[in-house]
């Protein structure tokens, strides 16, 4: 297996209704990880990005949540229709789609 150039984690943490964090889960991560692999499948970039769901990466008030790594990039709230922009901009043109990025004093 070649190393990949990029590594997507979606994070898609289940915490019981009610939780004082919430989850991704409950914001509806399940179909982002899912559009994550159709596209990635459909363009034949699986083996040049890997991607893998995770459990909890941080930011759960603004999720779902998704890390682009090597670059460190975090994207929040995002819905099913965001994963083709990401792809297309992000994994396979070299740029953030900074309409996506989440606020920078998550990191701190």
């Amino acid at each position: 297996m070649p190393k990949p150039q990029k590594h997507v984690f979606v994070c898609t943490q289940a915490r019981p209704e009610g939780h004082p964090r919430g989850s991704c889960q409950q914001k509806g991560c399940a179909a982002i990880a899912e559009e994550f692999w159709f596209q990635l499948q459909g363009r034949n970039l699986l083996g040049p990005v890997q991607l893998t769901t995770t459990a909890c990466i941080g930011p759960c008030g603004v999720g779902p949540n998704v890390l682009v790594y090597p670059e460190g990039v975090m994207y929040s709230g995002l819905k099913k229709e965001d994963v083709g922009t990401i792809v297309e901009q992000h994994l396979v043109g070299g740029a953030p789609v900074a309409a996506l990025l989440a606020p920078p004093d998550l990191w701190g």
